[in-house]
């Protein structure tokens, strides 16, 4: 099983005390987003977890403790930089903090198990096409050393696009690919494989998933059997992963999240206890506890990383 702390919110960045609590407590509570009295028990020791996935924009709150999931897991890291202003990313640290973090980040667990994420691309007036080509290249250029890899997505046109950005506009697929192929001719100068998931096939890129079992394989040299990657949405090719996080709870407001509806963000954070299982509110006492089964992805013969090795 695949343990994922980056789909629902951004755990590592608002909520990192919380994260180490779980690892070091060895079990985390999730709450069933369709059944919310349904929480799902997960145990966390390594021998019952695959890999443990980060999705985060800002890694420098837990930089300090990461070694206490790395040294005894086999990780995956996403770090997302896309160039945004405030108006679109208001909570967003300054850029070149960011790229220090993902340096850091990268000098404590290596490159081979990054990658960076150029997501989602927004078209609008002030950040039309030229502008995502020339921010693409100026940070492919400074991030390209420290990531095995880069992920690109256009927006998730969801119902909630148009009223947060008003000014968005509407690629036509032609339009889409030629952002499409400046990026790939970026990424080849600096040897930067360069993929995209959730998008059709015929965009001019690779369409291999954000995560795969060959990415978490290759990274952490392990083996995993042959598993049909269903997931996590529409032509999403990524591998079937558990989200321990909760929606509308992410303090950084993006406007482009679908995951986010800022009227119930608030109210979710004031509800956060760090000591809880559960990211957000307590067990009550009309929920029903359950206890996942945890099937392995791996080859037999390779076991669980040793706390001695």
């Amino acid at each position: 099983m695949l343990i994922n702390v980056g789909l629902r919110t951004d755990i590592v960045w608002f909520y990192s005390e919380w994260l180490f609590n779980r690892f070091r407590e060895g079990f985390v509570y999730s709450r069933n987003p369709l059944f919310p009295t349904r929480v799902m028990k997960y145990d966390l020791a390594p021998d019952r977890v695959d890999a443990v996935l980060f999705c985060s924009k800002n890694y420098a709150p837990a930089l300090p403790r990461l070694a206490e999931i790395t040294d005894s897991y086999r990780t995956l890291f996403h770090a997302t930089v896309n160039g945004y202003g405030p108006d679109l990313e208001p909570n967003t640290p300054p850029l070149p903090e960011r790229l220090t973090t993902i340096r850091d980040l990268s000098a404590l667990v290596g490159r081979e198990k990054i990658f960076w994420r150029y997501d989602p691309v927004i078209v609008t007036p002030r950040y039309d096409a030229s502008y995502h080509i020339e921010m693409f290249k100026a940070l492919a250029e400074c991030i390209s050393p420290y990531v095995s890899g880069c992920i690109v997505n256009f927006v998730d046109v969801f119902i909630r696009l148009s009223t947060n950005i008003p000014d968005y506009i509407q690629l036509s697929k032609s339009e889409k690919r030629q952002i499409f192929a400046a990026f790939s001719e970026i990424a080849a100068k600096h040897n930067l494989p360069l993929r995209s998931c959730a998008m059709s096939g015929d965009l001019g890129l690779p369409h291999g998933g954000c995560v795969t079992l060959s990415d978490i394989a290759i990274a952490n040299k392990c083996r995993f059997r042959d598993v049909r990657h269903i997931g996590n949405q529409r032509l999403c090719a990524c591998i079937e992963s558990r989200d321990i996080g909760w929606y509308d709870s992410c303090p950084a407001e993006c406007r482009y999240c679908n995951a986010v509806r800022l009227e119930n963000t608030a109210e979710n954070v004031a509800r956060h206890d760090p000591t809880s299982p559960l990211l957000i509110g307590t067990l009550r006492e009309t929920d029903t506890l359950l206890s996942s089964r945890q099937e392995s992805y791996l080859v037999p013969s390779d076991g669980q990383i040793s706390f001695f090795d």
